[in-house]
């Protein structure tokens, strides 16, 4: 297991609590002052100050907040800030359709994919409007600029319902194939939008190798390949990839909203559990096949929840 040790000022600390704060899980140990699991990576903060990062994703949800002022990477952790394909100089102020998702480590709610173009003479009002990496921003400011990014820039914002996540994630297809199939998609309806218009690049936040990428998408009848980069980190490279990345997060909590509604409870994001205790809750008060219409079903927090369920049954 990668660890990866960062510093952090308290008003850094603070907001690292609030950001992973549906995800946070207990941990008893000496020092330890919060602790959250999501997405792959496991983060424990410190009286001291530190923060801990571990597990698959732990190198790269690090490097989220060592980006950020007063934050350093451990001497052990300074790597490439970002992998993928060797960039052109001075994309960030290129015409550039970028794409990203969210929603794929969460239990409850829906993958939401988005694409958006941003042209070069419009990267600044990007920038006014406040987009930078959405994992720097939190869910209500998302929420107000989200719609400001819709008004400015063409776009293309694609829900994967659960049900529909079930159904074909039962049938064989890996979170591999669906990310693609929806980002190929979105990128397609926004090149259909710019009516001919194209960008310099299209800028893919790389959650596969660009072989593997396109091995998934390899039956569908129209595929985006010209011009197509691929990067881990996109979002800090490029304002479309940033506004496409806030606005998956909006579509996405939007769903989380009226799934609320739905289950009749506030339903906590990531895989934690919390999670596990809310899923329990709706089961006992829902059923089964409700419980499956709103979460990812494969999750091993389905097991939990059935586990914690029929022990309050017992009682």
């Amino acid at each position: 297991m990668s660890n990866t040790v960062i510093k952090m000022d308290t008003v850094q600390m603070q907001r690292l609590m609030d950001h992973y704060a549906d995800s946070r899980v207990e941990r008893r140990a000496p020092g330890v002052v919060f602790a959250a699991k999501t997405g792959g990576a496991a983060i424990t903060a410190y009286k001291s100050g530190k923060v801990m990062f571990q597990g698959a994703a732990g190198e790269a949800e690090a490097a989220k907040w060592a980006s950020s002022a007063g934050a350093e990477l451990s001497a052990a952790a300074k790597k490439p800030a970002a992998k993928g394909d060797r960039l052109p100089d001075g994309l960030a102020r290129m015409s550039v359709l970028g794409s990203d998702e969210t929603g794929t480590g969460d239990f409850f709610g829906p993958v939401t994919v988005a694409a958006c173009y941003v042209p070069a003479d419009k990267v600044a009002l990007a920038e006014e409007l406040g987009v930078k990496d959405s994992k720097m921003l939190n869910d209500p400011l998302m929420r107000r600029i989200g719609p400001e990014i819709k008004a400015a820039f063409p776009n293309s914002v694609l829900v994967l319902p659960n049900e529909k996540y079930n159904t074909v994630q039962a049938s064989g297809w890996s979170q591999g194939k669906i990310k693609a199939l929806l980002h190929n998609q979105a990128l397609r309806h926004v090149l259909r939008k710019l009516d001919g218009e194209k960008p310099d690049y299209i800028l893919i936040d790389q959650f596969a190798e660009r072989g593997i990428y396109y091995r998934h998408i390899a039956g569908e009848p129209e595929i985006i390949r010209e011009n197509v980069l691929f990067s881990t980190k996109a979002e800090n490279l490029h304002a479309s990839v940033a506004c496409a990345s806030i606005l998956a997060r909006v579509a996405f909590l939007e769903e989380m909203d009226r799934l609320s509604g739905l289950a009749g409870t506030t339903l906590p994001k990531g895989a934690g559990k919390p999670v596990d205790e809310a899923a329990a809750k709706i089961l006992l008060r829902k059923g089964d096949e409700f419980l499956a219409s709103i979460t990812k079903r494969h999750f091993a927090n389905t097991g939990k929840a059935a586990a914690l369920a029929a022990k309050r049954r017992t009682r």
